[in-house]
């Protein structure tokens, strides 16, 4: 589903990536760990188009995107949940929701499986979203990606600012999209709560990957936690 070979990304004249590889495959979940400054914001605009690398191939859905703007990628099939949501505070849910509707060759999604999804999300459809909680508005963000009609999620730190029962709500929905064959990359402070959740795992430490491997084997190997990640 996405391939991330080499890439070289910059801010002006400054270096943020030195050559990190990665992938995807088709309705998998693959956590993207590491310290702050690691460079995981920074891969994940890089396959936006945000920040376009200056050498390198990124591929998704086995088309080369690594030149194309933000706008085309998006609609080839690839959402984005960013860590501060970003949704337009003085909108409601359904008008939020309704602004990031879009067909692409993925599966359809609409309001009533978004609420199928979140039970509450439905009390929050006509609310403005500047009067829901952090939780509340995560589910609008997700709900928001999921309107564009998906092949690919990027979920950037979806547990920052939440409770601990709203987090594992959280992860359970990208267990639930891996369901409905939509694949996760999903960059994480909280490297228990997507380890568990992940069939692979990816750590990165300035601006490279060092190391790569099943999720579990890092779950459960606490020594290599302690080293890779210092937890």
């Amino acid at each position: 589903m996405l391939e991330v070979n080499r890439i070289e990304t910059f801010y002006g004249e400054t270096q943020a990536l030195f050559g990190p590889s990665l992938r995807v495959g088709e309705a998998e979940i693959v956590a993207l760990l590491g310290p702050n400054g690691a460079g995981k914001t920074t891969t994940i605009r890089s396959i936006l188009g945000l920040s376009q690398p200056r050498s390198g191939q990124i591929r998704f859905d086995g088309k080369d995107i690594t030149t194309l703007p933000t706008h085309k990628i998006s609609r080839l099939g690839i959402g984005w949940v960013p860590d501060d949501r970003r949704v337009f505070p003085t909108l409601t849910g359904r008008r939020n929701l309704a602004l990031g509707t879009r067909r692409t060759r993925f599966r359809s999604w609409n309001q009533s499986d978004m609420c199928g999804i979140f039970s509450a999300l439905e009390y929050l459809l006509p609310r403005e979203c500047e009067n829901m909680s952090g939780g509340e508005l995560q589910m609008v963000a997700i709900s928001r990606a999921l309107m564009g009609s998906p092949g690919l999620v990027l979920l950037d730190e979806p547990s920052q600012g939440l409770a601990p029962k709203i987090v594992q709500d959280v992860l359970k929905t990208v267990l639930r999209l891996k369901q409905e064959g939509v694949s996760c990359l999903v960059v994480e402070q909280n490297a228990l709560a997507a380890l568990e959740v992940s069939d692979r795992a990816y750590v990165m430490d300035r601006g490279v990957v060092i190391h790569e491997g099943p999720a579990r084997d890092l779950l459960h190997n606490a020594p290599l936690r302690r080293q890779l990640i210092g937890m």
